[in-house]
């Protein structure tokens, strides 16, 4: 376990301030797949009570990025190849829906707002840091659901988003895959803001999201050790 990380008061609730600073650590990789999160070390690390830690723990096992572990307790989620095959084809058919769906319904307001919002992604995307890049991804996102006026979708991908944000952190950190990552982004936007084609939006939404589906896998892979899970299972 990492040394201490004393969380100063402010004005966000303790809880929440816990639950954003261990979910960091998971997406940085400073707490690794199959870590054991025991509560006393927890409580010495971020200077909290137990119930502050019990109640992060609950909010990060929601997410995904945390297990309970039978007679174990909790540890930062081990996925297998399956499991992160299985996120990403659920997203890409959400996401290839939410393309489609601007294109068919976003008003002019919208359209401009997704123009707009990929020029300065040159800036704060491909040309940002870890910080701009994931927030510009997600309003990216923000725009594209907004115009298509589905909130079911809306709420769908926001949780997948969630349950995915290790492997966009990971992505975010390449910038070879950021470029590349750029360049379908210009094709989305082309195809479901300026043509206004529903079926190529779709089609290029769901290419996006496949291709960060395998990279992300093989990134995963290669931060995890493989006889953890087997370790914690016997």
């Amino acid at each position: 376990m990492p040394g201490p990380r004393i969380i100063a008061q402010r004005a966000a609730p303790l809880r929440q301030q816990v639950v954003e600073i261990l979910r960091q650590d998971i997406l940085d990789n400073i707490m690794h797949p199959g870590d054991r999160l025991l509560e006393s070390t927890l409580c010495d690390r971020y200077g909290v009570s137990r119930t502050v830690i019990r109640e992060a723990l609950r909010q990060l096992e929601s997410e995904s990025l945390i297990t309970m572990l039978p007679n174990r307790g909790p540890i930062v989620t081990i996925l297998s190849a399956r499991d992160i095959e299985s996120l990403y084809e659920v997203r890409a058919s959400l996401e290839g829906l939410a393309g489609a769906l601007f294109a068919r319904n976003a008003g002019a307001e919208q359209v401009g707002q997704l123009i707009k919002h990929l020029a300065l992604m040159e800036t704060t995307y491909l040309a940002g840091d870890l910080r701009t890049r994931g927030e510009s991804k997600d309003e990216f996102y923000r725009i594209l659901l907004s115009g298509g006026g589905n909130e079911v979708l809306s709420a769908s991908l926001m949780g997948i988003h969630t349950r995915i944000g290790i492997f966009r952190h990971y992505a975010f950190l390449d910038s070879e895959r950021v470029k590349v990552s750029m360049k379908e982004l210009r094709g989305i936007v082309q195809s479901a803001a300026v043509d206004r084609d529903p079926a190529g939006a779709r089609q290029l939404c769901e290419e996006h999201i496949r291709l960060a589906g395998a990279l992300a896998v093989l990134e995963y892979q290669a931060r995890v050790d493989p006889t953890t899970e087997t370790a914690l299972l016997s």
